[in-house]
């Protein structure tokens, strides 16, 4: 918030004793000590793998250690066109603040006229007055007596959308920085399977030559030699699809970092690069209200809320205006500027509401309905919350047993497949069974892949649901 931007804001809440209405006070949390009633035997918190009480650092992707996606998370935070549209929001909304403050304070106006007279028979009775010319020239004062409060009420309530709208940036940020990670991490993924299938269809090629080999020297059969050719057509089939995910991930990459894709070629990601930490930052329940966007977001709305019930009431009470004015006025430009020329006036003015058909009243009880309405949607956004923290650790339980399981089936497998390999070239197997082998290793080599480049996507998720980091910038406009 801008210097001008908190002036106001402080000389609408230094005020605000004698404002009408309710005066926001900030939501607790849940008084919660754990995010899920089940535990995560696989994170232990014991064992190190969550830091319980550590929030996520503010650049929360540097937990990869990797300088590709640092270098495209830096790309895409500067030259995000949604971004660039959130910052102009938050501006506008800023220069609100600004401007409402401004009604906290008298008004000067210059005032100047030039114009042309002549009186009626009717008013001036016997007398002619010939027409005349008329000259004037000074400044005026007005001043609305806030003693209600209601236009302090309305600053603060402008400062409330103006957080709401630093906090929407933020979401916009962390949302952005998902985008990023999940599009590295699917190049990645396509990467590390395109590599593995293209290892197999090497391996599928040398099956076809093994048996037609065998089968000119008459140890192998027709029916063999077809099988590893089906085997070798089937797996190329899977190349085009994730060449496919491979092509859009890239695309989708380019067009968050502000390019076309002609323009932009995204960094070519390794899986074994992304993988995150064993020990992962967990922020203690009670702060995760004081840290997640959309949880603030929500919070200014309420406070916004809250101001405009004062706002409403404000309006039942009688308006106060007090003005003033001075200059010159003259009938001649020469004396325009004489003593004798100067007039000046003070009024007050009273404007008291007796009878509008109940329509202030209804105003009241429509703003505190938003209240009430902004409070139960702050405290469904915490509980939402809550459980995406929950979803995203035990997804991370299951993701460590899952990836021990994929790596035990893939030993087995790449034993078994050696084991069959062995024992067909000396002719204790056919090829089949040796096919059979490799599609299984094939399996187990795609699911292990799957299962590491899933714990990446929900240890980022874990990051999300936390929070984030906060950024200095945000933290010193706060």
């Amino acid at each position: 918030m801008s210097p001008s931007n908190r002036a106001a804001l402080g000389a609408s809440l230094l005020l605000a004793a004698c404002s009408v209405g309710p005066d926001f006070s900030r939501p607790q949390p849940p008084a919660a000590g754990a995010y899920a009633s089940e535990a995560h035997p696989a994170l232990d918190q014991a064992g190190g793998q969550l830091a319980l009480g550590q929030d996520p650092a503010a650049q929360w992707w540097t937990l990869f250690q990797s300088p590709a996606l640092d270098s495209s998370m830096e790309q895409v935070l500067s030259g995000n066109r949604s971004l660039a549209a959130a910052r102009a929001t938050l501006a506008q909304a800023h220069e609100a603040v600004t401007a409402s403050g401004g009604a906290l304070y008298p008004r000067i106006d210059a005032d100047a006229g030039i114009g042309r007279q002549k009186y009626g028979a009717e008013f001036s009775g016997p007398l002619v007055y010939p027409a005349f010319s008329y000259y004037a020239f000074g400044p005026s004062v007005s001043y609305v007596f806030d003693y209600t409060g209601g236009l302090q009420r309305a600053v603060e309530q402008q400062a409330a959308l103006a957080d709401y709208q630093q906090y929407q940036l933020r979401a916009a940020q962390l949302s952005l920085s998902d985008g990023v990670a999940q599009q590295a991490l699917a190049i990645a993924s396509a990467r590390a399977q395109i590599a593995a299938l293209q290892d197999l269809l090497a391996d599928d090629q040398k099956n076809v030559e093994l048996v037609q080999t065998a089968l000119q020297a008459g140890s192998a059969t027709r029916v063999d030699l077809l099988a590893a050719q089906s085997q070798l057509a089937g797996d190329e089939t899977l190349l085009p699809p994730l060449h496919q995910q491979l092509a859009a991930a890239r695309h989708a990459l380019a067009v968050l970092a502000g390019h076309a894709p002609a323009d932009w070629t995204a960094p070519e990601f390794e899986l074994a690069t992304l993988q995150p930490p064993l020990t992962l930052p967990l922020s203690l329940p009670s702060e995760l209200a004081h840290r997640r966007p959309d949880i603030l977001a929500a919070e200014a709305q309420l406070h916004a809320a809250t101001a405009a019930v004062g706002v409403a009431t404000s309006k039942l009470y009688p308006q106060i205006t007090l003005t003033a004015s001075a200059g010159q006025q003259s009938t001649s430009p020469g004396h325009l500027f004489d003593a004798a020329s100067t007039a000046w006036g003070l009024a007050g003015g009273l404007t008291a509401p007796l009878f509008d058909g109940g329509t202030l009243r209804a105003e009241r009880r429509g703003a505190e309905d938003a209240r009430q309405a902004a409070l139960a949607s702050y405290e469904q956004t915490v509980l939402q919350a809550f459980g995406q923290v929950a979803d995203a650790l035990t997804a991370l339980d299951h993701d460590a047993e899952q990836l021990a399981a994929q790596r035990k089936a893939l030993d087995s497998a790449e034993a078994s497949l050696a084991l069959t390999r062995e024992s067909y070239a000396v002719g204790n197997s056919g090829i089949l069974q040796v096919i059979d082998a490799e599609r299984l290793r094939q399996q187990a080599q795609l699911g292990y892949l799957k299962a590491q480049a899933q714990r990446s996507q929900d240890a980022v998720q874990l990051m999300l649901a936390l929070g984030g980091g906060v950024p200095a910038a945000d933290s010193a406009a706060r």
